[in-house]
């Protein structure tokens, strides 16, 4: 079961992975601008706006080797001085309904992944499987979304034996303090968000993931993120995190749109009670990312040192 929970979390709060470059939206072209080049942080303190005390915002990483994959005292401190922790999904509820949640994540109407490529691309996927073991059987990944296929093969090329993510190490020490947890999206929203990309697409996207496997350099674009984001450079990782040809058209779908519903919904929350918002780093940056988002609503969200063993500390 611990394998299939860390399966389920990779796919659906994973969908920042497939986000790629788009045109800016115009229809905030004469906002107020604010600098785009962030300080190299993943942790954030939210205030003003009369908000009784600050809340804060985390980006990461939901695949990270286990050695990486640590609270810094800042972190431990803003986990502590909250009073709810949002993930991007409710973590809690995804485990407890892990086997009803793989229905969500397979493609609708009956479509198998055989009907959508030739006889000749099915058989190498076959094939890759029968040679590379991932966590679920092949008879249950041929129903599923390609995009999640693919999420699987990237966990099982991940170059370390331990593996883990940044939001089950925060659950763990919200736990700790009987901190409740909750999700801006729901986990159907999340599995539904690929419905909108079509799944031959899809495909054809696994098909070349496959057919580059064990080509020389054909991996660096994981281990790239991962040490991307072990420097902490929200600007590098919002650039990699949208920029991978082709998918522009559904780069609001991915992430822009998601970022302004999230940051519709925090105003309230914060409001109501201090809060620690856990999202992919890749939504953070940019123009369009959460952090700007909050800015131009009128908070004040200043960069806080992630380092293990410093005490919480404005840069």
């Amino acid at each position: 079961m611990k394998k299939i929970s860390v399966f389920i979390l990779l796919i659906l709060a994973g969908i920042t992975g497939s986000a790629q470059k788009g045109a800016v939206d115009k229809k905030n072209s004469k906002e107020k601008k604010f600098p785009l080049q962030l300080e190299n942080t993943l942790l954030w303190e939210i205030s003003g706006n009369h908000l009784a005390k600050p809340s804060y915002l985390f980006g990461t990483m939901h695949l990270l080797c286990a050695a990486d994959a640590q609270l810094s005292d800042s972190l431990r401190f803003s986990i502590a001085s909250v009073k709810q922790i949002y993930f991007e999904i409710d973590l809690n509820n995804m485990m407890a309904n892990a086997m009803g949640i793989m229905k969500v994540i397979n493609m609708n109407n009956n479509i198998k992944l055989s009907d959508l490529l030739s006889a000749d691309e099915y058989d190498r996927v076959k094939d890759y499987f029968k040679k590379n073991s991932v966590m679920l059987p092949f008879s249950m990944l041929e129903r599923m979304k390609p995009y999640f296929i693919t999420a699987l093969i990237s966990e099982s090329k991940f170059p370390c034996a331990e593996k883990d993510g940044m939001e089950q190490v925060i659950m763990k020490e919200a736990k700790k303090d009987n901190k409740p947890t909750n999700g801006l999206e729901t986990v159907e929203f999340q599995a539904s968000v690929f419905d909108s990309i079509p799944y031959k697409r899809q495909a054809k996207d696994l098909i070349k993931m496959i057919d580059s496997s064990g080509v020389a350099g054909s991996d660096s674009s994981d281990l790239q993120l991962a040490d991307v984001y072990r420097k902490q450079d929200l600007n590098k990782m919002q650039e990699l995190t949208a920029d991978e040809e082709g998918m522009g058209e559904y780069l609001d779908l991915l992430l822009y749109s998601r970022n302004r519903n999230w940051v519709k919904k925090m105003p309230a929350i914060m409001h109501d009670a201090p809060a620690l918002f856990a999202v992919g780093a890749g939504h953070l940056g940019g123009e369009m990312g959460v952090i700007n988002l909050l800015r131009k609503a009128g908070f004040i969200v200043r960069p806080v040192k992630h380092k293990p063993g410093l005490e919480m500390e404005a840069n």
